[in-house]
């Protein structure tokens, strides 16, 4: 008989999330260490990952932080090593790192540009699966988390490549989940909408494109981190022990309409 009262404990768990200094993978970070799960955070810029890992380890969890990119297969193989060398183990891995740096139209997207996103986006949770979610293989136990958009369901005007990036996002997870099923890994998504951080600021703000978009949102506001965390502690519990191939939108009934 399943004990409820520890559906959502992570204790004796590691976990992994990348982009795990700002915003959304922070509050993430943040989330699984407050379960109890030992994370490391990676990411490109050193005093950020610093600064969530002294919030982690004062809050009495264990942490670890790594710089790395994941568009470099050499800096990704460092991370699954230095993880490994510290737990001896990775149980969760959450495929946050991403970015949005270009809004235009196609004609007006450069080659460069469709494989900058791509390369971080889409390849990125790629490599972060053959090699951290790999690790997990022998053990015959996991969970991976890919953080996806409603840009991986809906098209959003003049964002091709990012939302080219995030359709294969989701279409990664489902086949993934399909082939490690039988290893015992769980591969779900997450979708969110649009949510108040520090990189979504401006268009949150904008006088014009914050309101056609907010007017889209059936519950009438535009998300916060705190409403971020809850989907994916879910995810990586053992309360989602039988969900895998599955895309959780966190958008505000955006996609309900």
């Amino acid at each position: 008989m399943t004990n409820h009262a520890t559906l959502f404990d992570l204790r004796g768990k590691v976990a992994v999330v990348t982009g795990g200094g700002r915003g959304i993978g922070r509050a993430i970070a943040q989330a699984l260490a407050a379960h109890g799960a030992a994370v490391a955070v990676c990411g490109r810029t050193a005093g950020t990952l610093a600064d969530v890992t002294d919030t982690i380890t004062i809050q009495g969890a264990q942490a670890l932080a790594v710089t790395a990119d994941v568009a470099s297969d050499d800096e990704i193989r460092r991370l699954r090593e230095t993880v490994l060398d510290r737990f001896g183990q990775i149980d969760i891995l959450v495929n946050n790192a991403g970015i949005d740096p270009h809004y235009a139209s196609m004609e007006h997207t450069t080659a460069a540009e469709w494989h900058q996103i791509l390369d971080v986006n889409l390849s990125g949770v790629y490599r972060c699966c053959r090699e951290l979610g790999a690790a997990m293989l022998p053990r015959r136990q996991g969970a991976i988390i890919n953080i996806s958009s409603i840009a991986g369901h809906i098209g959003l005007k003049r964002q091709v490549p990012y939302a080219a990036s995030k359709g294969g996002v989701e279409q990664l997870t489902r086949a993934l989940a399909h082939d490690w099923a039988e290893h015992g890994i769980r591969v779900n998504a997450i979708a969110y909408g649009f949510v108040q951080t520090d990189l979504t600021a401006g268009v949150v703000a904008h006088p014009h494109i914050g309101a056609k978009l907010l007017s889209r949102i059936p519950m009438g506001r535009f998300g916060n981190l705190d409403d971020v965390p809850g989907a994916a502690v879910f995810l990586a519990s053992p309360a989602a022990a039988y969900v895998t191939g599955h895309s959780l939108l966190v958008d505000g009934g955006w996609t309900a309409t």
